[in-house]
């Protein structure tokens, strides 16, 4: 498939009109969802600003490759935009970037589509071919350059060379495997040949694994560069010098790290009990520690929640003893999606959460003891609080074990993983939780609970206004997690108020900006009016993100005002008695609410009234 299949004259902005990263992107995704591209734009773009807040896309010499793979994309395509005077996309290098191709690739997308985009990607590391872009006047023109340039032929992923200085080895894998994966292999590739150094590149894209490197290549191999930001497979470099780096350090620098391979000025890699030097990187530094450990639980939890609350929420429609049999609203459909959501889906939250800290912490080895100390929380009644704690407790002990055991015969370790690890650390996570850990966690959970519902009106209303405010601090984010977490909890104590609370909380961000691009349209730009439209349809549904593209664009203005909205719509459903025994959100639990459901839908609008007013008044009038 040649390049200028997905690259057509329809998908091409030849003078993008943005002066930021994020109104660029706004702007392509618009030309991709106006040539009939895209099956969800605001599904789309969010996939795109989440491979963003993962390492920017913008990797110098003026380029910036924003990309996704999702099933927001009705069909691959590519879109292309410059910009003559440059725009401000915190690229690699720190310089403007005037050339961008935006990917959509689907989430099914076929080899043939994944080898053009990424022989797209591998063209933009050629100086001559972005200077002939720059220069292009015309859709024509870029379409000729681009074809020119479009071999189809199997990429060539090893250098030969005459030198004696022995065989370097790279591996590069970006998360989508589109763009990064290809251009850090031929960054390494073309320095390499001018350095005339011995190079095997293994690509880990989205089609696979390519030109995959056998153990007779290891063995003989100087040194390796691993430059990922997703998984590779590092037990097969065991007792070789590794150079471990972000992708985009391997775009960046070539030269320097081929240099560090060549002397072999990296530690040796000793498999999965190796320690992260300290000196790897900000980058891995910003990975590490609690928030990261537990965000990976709570993020592996919330398909749990949302999956099985929908289903609760369903059933709770036919009524709210509809799953029991001895009620006369019993129905046989709504105990089934009862049973299946809140009996199995529900029943693996806490599991699910401690398994996947304690997997964040000490790898796979820790996954199966985390999963047991959290089953051992939620079946002691220690719920959520002992689920975290469950979580980081087995990772850490799975992180001794290795430890004490790194020293054992070499013939040990094959058996380490698949009996060592699990056997001990679910022996001792599992001592520690019952006999030291799981009554003291159920009385602390029990004694909120109580706190709770002792709690006067005054106080029930400065905690709604706390909860409602959390959700729209980070849209998503650890703050607003942690309050869904909060309120999920409080249901499984029969507390219904604060996961009411929390829920208009999360609906008003969204519902709040769609109706200030409503009544303030001179404040907004035609791309953000347009999302505010969808801003109405999240916002009804609980998806507290549609407010991000506003925020991003404005947060100074749009945050205060989403939080403030956010907080006086908890504080007023605390203040009409609203319980919510539905663990999810959105109109459609409206009618199984505690209490009266039009004051709760009061509650949400007066707080999104507040925030639309806020932001329409803050809002400067768009040029």
């Amino acid at each position: 498939m040649r390049i200028t299949e997905l690259l057509t004259k329809d998908t091409i902005q030849l003078h993008v009109s943005s002066h930021s990263k994020n109104e660029v992107i706004d702007e392509l995704v618009s030309v991709l969802d106006q040539s009939g591209k895209l099956q969800d734009r605001d599904e789309f773009k969010k996939a795109i600003l989440n491979r963003e807040a993962q390492s920017t896309t913008g990797i110098g010499e003026g380029i910036a490759i924003p990309h996704a793979k999702t099933s927001a994309v009705k069909a691959p395509a590519i879109a292309f935009g410059k910009s003559e005077a440059g725009i401000d996309y915190e690229s690699l290098d720190g310089e403007p970037a005037h050339l961008f191709f935006m990917i959509a690739a689907t989430e099914g997308a076929n080899q043939t589509h994944l080898e053009a985009l990424s022989r797209l990607s591998s063209m933009l590391m050629d100086m001559d071919v972005r200077k002939a872009l720059l220069n292009a006047g015309t859709e024509e023109e870029v379409l000729e350059i681009i074809n020119a340039h479009d071999g189809e032929e199997e990429e060539e992923t090893t250098v030969e060379t005459s030198s004696p200085g022995g065989k370097i080895l790279a591996v590069t894998a970006c998360p989508t495997g589109i763009a990064h994966t290809y251009m850090a292999a031929d960054a390494l590739k073309a320095k390499a040949k001018t350095m005339d150094v011995n190079l095997k590149v293994e690509t880990n894209g989205s089609g696979g694994a390519k030109n995959v490197l056998t153990q007779e290549d290891i063995e003989s191999a100087v040194a390796i560069i691993v430059a990922a930001d997703t998984k590779v497979e590092m037990n097969r470099f065991q007792g070789k010098h590794v150079i471990e780096v972000p992708v985009a350090e391997a775009i960046r620098r070539p030269e320097e790290l081929l240099n560090q391979a060549m002397t072999q000025d990296a530690p040796i890699y000793k498999g999965g009990e190796q320690e992260k030097d300290s000196d790897k990187g900000s980058e891995k530094k910003q990975k590490s520690g609690f928030y990261k450990h537990l965000m990976n639980g709570v993020s592996n939890m919330l398909p749990f929640v949302v999956g099985g609350g929908i289903l609760i929420a369903i059933s709770f429609l036919f009524g709210i003893q509809s799953a029991n049999p001895d009620s006369p609203e019993y129905n046989e459909f709504a105990a089934i999606l009862n049973t299946i959501g809140g009996g199995n889906a529900f029943y693996l939250m806490v599991p699910v959460l401690a398994g996947f800290i304690a997997m964040s912490i000490a790898d796979r080895p820790g996954f199966a003891p985390g999963m047991v100390g959290g089953l051992i929380a939620a079946t002691g009644q220690s719920g959520f609080l002992g689920g975290i704690i469950a979580g980081f407790l087995a990772g850490y002990v799975v992180l001794g074990i290795k430890r004490l055991t790194k020293n054992f015969p070499s013939a040990l370790e094959g058996i380490k993983p698949v009996l060592i690890y699990p056997l001990l650390g679910i022996f001792i996570t599992g001592v520690i939780m019952l006999q030291f850990l799981v009554e003291p966690l159920s009385a602390v959970n029990t004694g909120i609970q109580n706190w709770l519902d002792g709690l006067g009106t005054g106080n029930l209303i400065l905690l709604g206004l706390i909860l409602g405010g959390m959700m729209a601090v980070d849209m998503g984010g650890p703050i607003n997690k942690a309050a869904f977490t909060f309120g999920i909890a409080m249901i499984e104590g029969g507390n219904l108020a604060p996961h009411a609370a929390i829920m208009a909380g999360g609906m008003v961000p969204p519902l709040g900006l769609a109706l200030a691009t409503t009544l303030f349209k001179k404040k907004f730009n035609d791309n953000e009016r347009k999302a505010g439209i969808a801003a109405y349809f999240m916002g009804a549904s609980f998806i507290t993100e549609g407010a991000i593209p506003f925020a991003a664009a404005d947060p100074f203005r749009v945050i205060p005002s989403i939080v403030t909205g956010s907080a006086i719509a908890g504080a007023l459903t605390m203040f009409f008695g609203i319980g919510l025994p539905a663990p999810h959100g959105g109109l459609f639990v409206f009618p199984v609410v505690e209490g009266n459901p039009f004051l709760y839908l009061l509650a949400v609008l007066i707080g999104s009234v507040i925030t639309a007013l806020m932001v329409g008044f803050l809002k400067k009038p768009v040029k």
